[in-house]
């Protein structure tokens, strides 16, 4: 692994409904190129809250976020989703995938957004993503004839559309059985592994957090211990 891909620096955040709250203390963290990162936590702890801000998608706080070494500080918004777009895979706990569109036109839409390849290639692309994580076979299936597992798995390609530097996941195992888990975790092993792609997942499942290449663990909005495997 090298190079740091994902770094915050003494990042604060407050809640101000109806009083101040605050919800994130000093958050100080690094993620290389290829590591395979989770955190974890108790509910109400700060590490969704932490995904928001690491995403972009939050940016009332304090301190700074640098995403592929660049910071983020004082960028517009149309700035922020273009990042967001081109640098960020999002993997959610809710697929969020379109029931009127095939699952390859799903997987093609933030290639469509982002808009550098033609819509063909782009097409090429997705199904090139759809056969790395063997599910070419859905392609031409509409998104609500698939099976929960195999829906995450289309959202992980849709994922991967943009190549981007960093996979970040919310609970993406949490409404799948083991066996589906068992996929998605191989995958994103893959990804890191293989790809050099960087995972950063946030989970309640400490089976699959004990296997990555580094747990952080976090309470009532502190970095409280980090633990590596030593790969």
């Amino acid at each position: 692994m090298s190079g740091t891909i994902l770094e915050t620096r003494h990042i604060d955040k407050f809640f101000h409904d109806p009083v101040d709250v605050k919800v994130l203390n000093d958050i100080n963290l690094s993620v290389s190129q290829g590591e395979f990162v989770t955190v974890t936590g108790k509910s109400g702890c700060g590490k969704s809250t932490l995904l928001y801000i690491l995403s972009t998608m939050d940016t009332d706080y304090d301190g700074e976020l640098f995403i592929d070494n660049v910071s983020m500080k004082n960028k517009s918004e149309p700035e922020l989703a273009r990042i967001r777009n081109e640098k960020i895979g999002f993997v959610f706990q809710f697929h969020y995938l379109l029931n009127e569109f095939s699952v390859l036109q799903n997987v093609m839409l933030p290639g469509l957004k982002l808009n550098r390849y033609a819509q063909d290639q782009i097409a090429h692309q997705a199904m090139e993503k759809l056969q790395l994580l063997d599910i070419g076979k859905l392609a031409n299936k509409k998104a609500n004839q698939l099976s929960g597992g195999e829906k995450q798995r289309v959202a992980i390609a849709r994922a991967l559309i943009n190549e981007p530097c960093i996979i970040m996941g919310d609970e993406p195992t949490g409404n799948l059985d083991k066996k589906n888990s068992e996929i998605v975790f191989d995958i994103f092993r893959q990804l890191a592994c293989e790809r050099k792609q960087t995972v950063l997942i946030v989970t309640h499942d400490q089976d699959f957090a004990s296997r990555t290449d580094r747990i952080i663990f976090m309470e009532d909005g502190n970095i409280i211990d980090t633990l590596s495997d030593g790969r």
